[in-house]
């Protein structure tokens, strides 16, 4: 009996494993990626596009004042400096008090303009006694011509001291020989080159004092000789400084030298800027960056919509919904949020820019 019931228990199990083996399993299926109506709210498509290459060159560069429009305060006399009363980097107004100096040259000019002055008020007299005589009949036209000639040659003498004066700066001195420095014009102070107590020559050709409005700034930036074709005038230049994160200046190249600096063998170009912040200083270091357009033509994609994968480049293209692909392709450059493509996309073609990640892995998983 045991052995019936064993025996029967074992066709079971058979029969049990066979209709199993015969019963057909469900097979996995590729589906493929689509963009369903919500996701395609989701995404943005842009088109490939051939266009003129951007180029960029990154250049350091120093800001300075606009040296065609300052005012140098030269000194009008030799003396010693009394008192300086401005700084580096201070407004002043025109008319303001820069420095007082003593100049013996300018007292030398007083005592001279009192000598002159009685020599004239002598010549003077002797003229009008003349003249009287003369017209009386007492003495001769000669004495006369005589007596007006010495007044003309007096008043010569005043007039030229006079004129030495106001040169020297005529109401800011004195006959003590104190000469008041002041402002010509209203700006700030960007160059300074004289201290209390420092001695002036007569035949000083350096000035003591420059003034600029800063109304417009130069940025003198540093090209290296092997990027001097790259930068033309005319190029369009956006300076950047760590003083101001963030902000960025625009300006034009304006002017490229026609020499190295023999110190650090770099050419100097010349962006203008507007400074009407008032936020550009001098000798405040900055970032240029020129960019212009070659000639040189590419196909060119919005650089957000490369994907950087494994050492390579991909972009999802778009056919339809249902239909993406993944295509490697090859980045020349990527300039102001551009990449510019040289093989695996063409002009025309469809790819997406927004969320593609999302169906590049998807795509990539089924490989």
């Amino acid at each position: 009996m045991m052995k019936r019931e064993t025996l029967l228990s074992g066709i079971s199990a058979l029969l049990l494993l066979a209709a199993c083996k015969g019963k057909p399993q469900p097979v996995a299926e590729n589906l493929p990626v689509t963009v369903s109506d919500s996701m395609a709210r989701m995404i943005t498509i842009d088109t490939a596009k051939t266009t003129a290459m951007k180029d960029e060159l990154s250049l350091s560069g120093e800001v300075s004042y606009d040296d065609n429009n300052v005012i140098k305060v030269f000194p009008f006399a030799g003396g010693q400096i009394q008192e300086v009363k401005v700084s580096l980097g201070d407004k002043v107004t025109k008319g303001q008090t820069l420095a007082v100096m003593r100049s013996a040259d300018i007292a030398g000019n007083y005592t001279d303009l009192t000598a002159t002055r009685s020599d004239l008020a002598i010549a003077k007299r002797q003229l009008e006694q003349a003249e009287y005589l003369y017209k009386n009949g007492i003495s001769s036209e000669r004495d006369y011509t005589e007596a007006k000639e010495n007044y003309n040659k007096a008043a010569a003498a005043s007039t030229k001291i006079q004129q030495q004066i106001a040169i020297n700066g005529g109401g800011n001195t004195s006959a003590s020989g104190s000469l008041v420095i002041k402002a010509p014009e209203s700006g700030f102070i960007v160059e300074k080159s004289i201290t209390a107590g420092s001695f002036i020559r007569p035949d000083n050709s350096g000035n003591m004092f420059t003034i600029s409005n800063m109304k417009d700034v130069w940025i003198w930036a540093n090209v290296f000789e092997s990027d001097i074709s790259k930068v033309k005038v005319g190029y369009t230049a956006k300076v950047t400084t760590v003083a101001y994160p963030g902000k960025v200046f625009i300006g034009k190249v304006n002017a490229i030298s026609s020499v190295l600096d023999p110190d650090n063998k770099v050419m100097k170009i010349k962006i203008v800027l507007p400074n009407t912040d008032m936020l550009l200083k001098p000798e405040m270091f900055t970032n240029v960056v020129i960019s212009n357009n070659d000639k040189a033509q590419s196909v060119a994609v919005p650089a957000k919509a490369v994907i950087f994968d494994n050492s390579k480049y991909y972009v999802v293209v778009y056919n339809s919904k249902s239909d993406l692909k993944v295509r490697e392709v090859s980045v020349i450059k990527t300039v102001d949020d551009v990449s510019y493509i040289s093989s695996g996309l063409n002009a025309g073609d469809k790819i997406i820019s927004k969320n593609q990640l999302l169906f590049y892995d998807a795509l990539m998983g089924d490989k």
